[in-house]
């Protein structure tokens, strides 16, 4: 070839690589851009509502004969903005369609469900219009808007949003536990809506109702047909969900309902099929035959089940038409307890300050901090708050989800589309990244006794410090360390930690798929830990753009999300802290059978105590469980107390404990148990052979009085 020709040659392929390079620059300075665009769009528009109250009311003649004015924040580093923000922010729930929410009466009357007052029984904390909540929702619920549809849901705020209440004022705390009755709410919303469904001149009301709002709904028919519908879901939902342990105010098994939640979607037709025919009445006899399941699953999707499909599924159990069985209450918990688990541990709302600067979550450290673990955590959050899970059977091929998952494999995977709002729930986690603890108001509760709050600090020293880190509050670089400790040594209720190891449920499309522990890779059976299946379900759906946003918008989003919550985080992967046992190749998932001690900023404003709500004062926890043999005239935790009332009692540190007709909160049962945790309460003799001697009464006091100024 002729030299100039070869020179053209070069030079064109010279200029066609330069070509590229600009066009790849200009693609990733693009990209660059529009993220940057989402960044502060997204930060511009968390700054629109302003109200200088944060939508917060008086309230007259609430629960309990509760007055209070306009309740007060206190300073925790967030302006109102944030804070309504953070109070009316979707992260994907999607509870109930948002018209009928509006519209829906309560049971028994013709007022709203959701009037401020009905809000207040539950224990939700009502709230006026402002921009970003314009029906004057409680703090908590949101509109989510999904497919086509509008639904209400809950946001953090709802069980992460705490109030004091003292001599008729009240103190809004953010990110301290709620004291909601959600279990109380959830069957109030179903007799509801059965209300509406099944009550002539109800259901009338709430049709006009819904048809004026001109919004998701056209016909009458549609209406009728989504009352039916969700007061099915509702009654299936809290049907598989009953437990023998009332929960009452503050408290909510939420890990056994994920579990129920998430192994109710990943249950296929044939496992489903093979525990109806094997469940059983105590006498050993079977409740169905071959031909009533089949009848029963007629038309159901042989991979996933719907929600609708498993309602209906449900309904036709209970029906006793075209020969049906007609199953009882009764019968129905034994079928759930041959698919599921009884969610009976439940545990207080923890507090979530501090908690993006802590390396451990979750009361038995189940969660790692680090890296993309705060995204996962969050997804498996708002899967069990009613997250939309349209899950959906794809054939074989390569995706993301299916390799994280182990299904590459498989002859079908699943696709985890839902409305779970990955972009939210990393702002959302950043957001608490600015929360600090609150710190005790003198002027409303009472000055600090200065003497006392020395004995204490030096007691807490001695005592407390050991486990409860000193940290200071608004330090930008604080870390908390979860200091573990094992539930034979601790003493504390065990239930919730042994569930969290024990739980087992039917894995699905997960059978046989390799997935990864701290101890090493395991290949899941037929029934499998729930903790692993909910860990491959979270990664799926983490793994998983946006379903409601354009092919470009949604990857888009999903690569700032996981850029954003990989590089915003500053926990590090690191061992867990303490004296716990080992994860092993035998038992991977032994690490969990313990509590956490962590910092105890703020925790004047968290009562009552212990991980499950049994104690209700820090004086109370100071004291020990009375045991057999010990002296009547002792003074002991008490094993009986009213819960549900804001009322604060500034001396114990604690709320109204009697007085009133709340929920009454007993310690004798297993979940229920207010043992263990007596350091300062007994002798006792450590791990290391130190002995303890019990505290004084001057001392509890001091001790108490020192932890009202962390």
């Amino acid at each position: 070839m002729p030299l100039p020709h070869v020179l053209r040659i070069v030079i064109f392929c010279i200029m066609a690589a330069r070509y590229r390079l600009k066009l790849l620059a200009a693609i990733v300075a693009g990209v660059l851009i529009l993220l940057g665009i989402t960044f502060l769009s997204g930060k511009a528009y968390q700054h629109l509502d302003r109200d200088p109250h944060r939508g917060a009311i008086a309230l007259e003649n609430g629960a309990f004969g509760e007055s209070y004015d306009t309740p007060i924040y206190l300073e925790q580093g967030w302006s109102a903005a944030d804070t309504l923000w953070y109070y009316n922010t979707t992260q994907g729930s999607a509870l109930l369609p948002y018209d009928l929410f509006l519209a829906l009466e309560q049971e028994d009357s013709e007022a709203l469900f959701r009037s401020d007052h009905n809000m207040d029984r539950y224990r939700y904390l009502p709230q006026k219009p402002t921009f970003f909540n314009p029906h004057g929702l409680p703090v908590g619920f949101t509109k989510e808007s999904y497919r086509g549809m509008d639904y209400m849901g809950f946001t953090c705020a709802a069980c992460h949003t705490g109030q004091v209440n003292y001599q008729g004022k009240a103190i809004r705390i953010d990110g301290a536990p709620a004291m909601a009755d959600m279990d109380g709410f959830l069957h109030g919303l179903e007799g509801a809506l059965r209300a509406a469904r099944d009550i002539p001149a109800k259901r009338e009301r709430v049709i006009d109702r819904v048809l004026a709002q001109d919004n998701d709904y056209e016909e009458r028919e549609a209406v009728v047909e989504d009352l039916t519908h969700w007061a099915d879901q509702l009654q299936m939902y809290n049907t598989i969900n009953h437990s023998h342990i009332d929960y009452g105010y503050g408290r909510l098994d939420a890990f056994g309902r994920i579990y129920n939640r998430v192994l109710r979607h990943v249950l296929d037709r044939e496992q489903l099929r093979q525990r109806l025919l094997a469940t059983a009445t105590p006498d050993g006899q079977l409740m169905l035959t071959e031909a009533e399941v089949d009848r029963a699953l007629e038309g159901i999707d042989p991979t996933l089940i719907s929600d609708r499909d498993f309602t209906r599924v449900v309904k036709r159990l209970q029906s006793t038409e075209d020969g049906l069985p007609g199953l009882s209450q009764r019968d129905m918990l034994r079928l759930r307890d041959q698919l599921l688990n009884e969610p009976n541990a439940p545990v207080n709302y923890p507090f979530v300050w501090d908690l993006t600067h802590s390396d451990y979550v979750q009361w038995n450290g189940l969660a790692n901090n680090a890296d993309l673990g705060p995204l996962g955590r969050n997804v498996g959050e708002v899967t069990g708050v009613f997250a939309k899970l349209d899950w959906e059977a794809k054939e074989p091929g390569f995706s993301l989800s299916s390799w994280l998952t182990g299904q590459e494999n498989k002859q079908e995977r699943i696709e985890f589309t839902s409305s779970i709002d990955l972009t939210n729930l990393q702002r959302l986690e950043a957001h608490l990244g600015r929360l600090t603890s609150p710190q005790w108001p003198e002027e409303i509760l009472g000055e600090f006794d200065p003497e006392k709050v020395a004995l204490g600090r030096r007691l807490y020293a001695r005592h407390c410090q050991s486990c409860h880190q000193i940290v200071q509050p608004r330090a930008w670089d604080r870390m908390v360390v979860a200091d573990m400790t094992d539930i034979d040594v601790l003493g504390t209720d065990p239930q919730m930690a042994r569930n969290s190891v024990n739980y087992k449920g039917y894995s699905g499309n997960f059978k046989n798929t390799y997935q990864s522990t701290t101890a090493g890779p395991l290949i899941l059976g037929t029934q499998a830990p729930v903790i692993q299946i909910l860990t491959s379900v979270t990664k799926g759906a983490t793994s998983t753009p946006d379903p409601d946003k354009s092919w470009f918008r949604r990857r888009l989003d999903w690569l700032y999300v996981l850029g954003l919550s990989w590089f915003e985080n500053d926990v590090k992967y690191s061992m867990k802290a303490g004296n716990y046992r080992p994860d092993t190749t035998s038992r991977p998932y032994d690490s969990l059978l313990a509590y956490k001690g962590r910092s105890l900023n703020g925790i004047w404003a968290t009562a009552p105590y212990l991980h499950n709500g049994s104690v209700p004062t820090l004086y109370d926890l100071l004291l020990p469980t009375r045991r057999e043999g010990d002296p009547e005239e002792g003074e002991y935790r008490p094993e009986q107390f009213q819960v549900g009332s804001r009322e604060f009692d500034p001396v114990k540190v604690g709320f109204r404990t009697d007085g009133y007709e709340g929920f009454t909160q007993t310690t004798h049962r297993l979940g229920d148990r207010n043992t263990g945790h007596e350091y300062g309460a007994r002798e006792i003799r450590l791990p290391n052979g130190d002995v303890r001697r019990a505290l004084t009464e001057e001392e509890r006091w001091a001790l108490v009085e020192y932890l009202k100024t962390l």
